[in-house]
């Protein structure tokens, strides 16, 4: 089955009046959306990247083939969205990702995150347990801004930052750096899940890379150990690395999320 070519979004206006970009795909459950025997699928993508990424595309591409009810969006400040990136926060992007629950998806779901858009699944999940049935993670970075950021600066980068001024930290995966905040830093810290154990009691599938430099496996062994969830699956990957977009992974991709849409739909 061919996909159609990509059309322009749809927008969802928040109540400041900046728009989420978001894009749908009609599955067969009851008008068009999703059901318990037919569950949506929400894509959550990682930090500074955008709906229209590899894996989000392989992902509507099943979605397609499949007739399953599936949405992506961009966050405040990410690819088509309104806001400047600067300005967004865990929290502001955890909020985009339940307004677009709460407005744009219907019935049961499974939220895919990736890397950051992990982070956010998990924190989703624990605000909507009644309508998230189901978590497929890649490399998910709960924690990254504090752990991986913070902790991990130099004396100088935290003067930077403390002095108010934005730290751009060179990306391996955009041509422009990522722009680092205080303010990014420290809303975080309400958000963050890794200090104790996380009260979700659906299931969890991750897919991590053992090459990954970015966000080390090990972090998905710590998040393991903190769900309170017993039906919790990890597919570690020796060779591959953070991006995890090439033909294999995609494909260990959608067969992961696939798997776990037929195990939670009865």
């Amino acid at each position: 089955m061919s996909v159609s070519p990509l059309s322009d979004p749809q927008k969802l206006v928040r109540p400041d009046a900046e728009t989420i970009a978001y894009r749908v795909r009609s599955g067969n459950g009851p008008n068009g959306g999703a059901s318990i025997e037919n569950v949506g699928v929400v894509w959550l993508g990682g930090f500074k990247s955008d709906m229209i990424g590899t894996k989000a595309a392989a992902l509507d591409e099943w979605a397609v083939q499949t007739q399953r009810h599936f949405v992506r969006f961009d966050y405040f400040g990410h690819g088509e969205s309104s806001g400047e990136f600067v300005k967004g926060t865990m929290g502001r992007w955890l909020d985009d990702a339940l307004a677009v629950l709460d407005a744009i998806v219907q019935g049961p779901v499974v939220l895919v995150g990736s890397s950051m858009g992990g982070w956010i699944a998990l924190l989703a999940a624990l605000a909507r347990p009644d309508r998230v049935i189901g978590l497929g993670l890649v490399a998910p970075a709960p924690d990254f801004t504090e752990d991986l950021i913070w902790d991990l600066a130099s004396d100088e980068v935290k003067q930077v930052l403390m002095s108010g001024e934005i730290y751009s930290e060179p990306s391996e995966y955009d041509d422009e750096p990522y722009e680092i905040t205080m303010g990014l830093i420290e809303e975080a810290r309400r958000h963050l899940l890794l200090r104790g154990p996380i009260d979700l009691q659906c299931p969890v599938r991750i897919l991590h890379g053992l090459a990954d430099v970015d966000v080390p496996w090990r972090r998905s062994v710590k998040l393991i150990e903190q769900l309170t969830t017993q039906d919790v699956a990890a597919n570690f990957i020796k060779d591959a690395d953070h991006r995890m977009s090439d033909d294999q992974n995609i494909a260990r991709l959608v067969s992961m999320v696939a798997d776990l849409c037929r195990s939670v739909e009865t």
